[in-house]
């Protein structure tokens, strides 16, 4: 599943930072119940990692690096924390390799899809 960002509107997975001394993987579980309302069990084998420019309100780009976590989905909310504000689409590996803009995260999804099971 992919989601819209809020700021650009661009395809990207839900991410987001963790809090207090959550563990990374369980940050991932959450925010894809924050961003687009799914609940699941997380892999705790990270699928890959990516830099991107995150943009901040003053205009300034500071680097994030993103750990991605497979999660396999079990239910997925009608409603959501963050449903008006972004919109979330099912789409085949190669349907989401075309709509991401991050190359990296292209080929952390390609990768991926060719074989799910190594990060059960």
């Amino acid at each position: 599943m992919l989601i819209t960002s809020r700021d650009t509107g661009r395809w990207v997975l839900p991410k987001g930072w963790p809090e207090a001394k959550e563990p990374l993987c369980e940050a991932a579980a959450r925010e894809a119940g924050e961003e687009a309302g799914l609940r699941g069990t997380i892999s705790h084998i990270e699928a890959g990692r990516y830099f991107y420019a995150k943009a901040l309100a003053s205009g300034e780009e500071v680097p994030c690096e993103v750990l991605v976590f497979p999660l396999q989905v079990d239910k997925i909310a009608d409603r959501w924390k963050e449903k008006r504000a972004r919109t979330r689409k099912w789409v085949t590996s190669t349907e989401a390799v075309r709509m991401v803009n991050e190359p990296d995260l292209c080929e952390i999804i390609a990768r991926f899809c060719a074989d799910p099971r190594r990060f059960s």
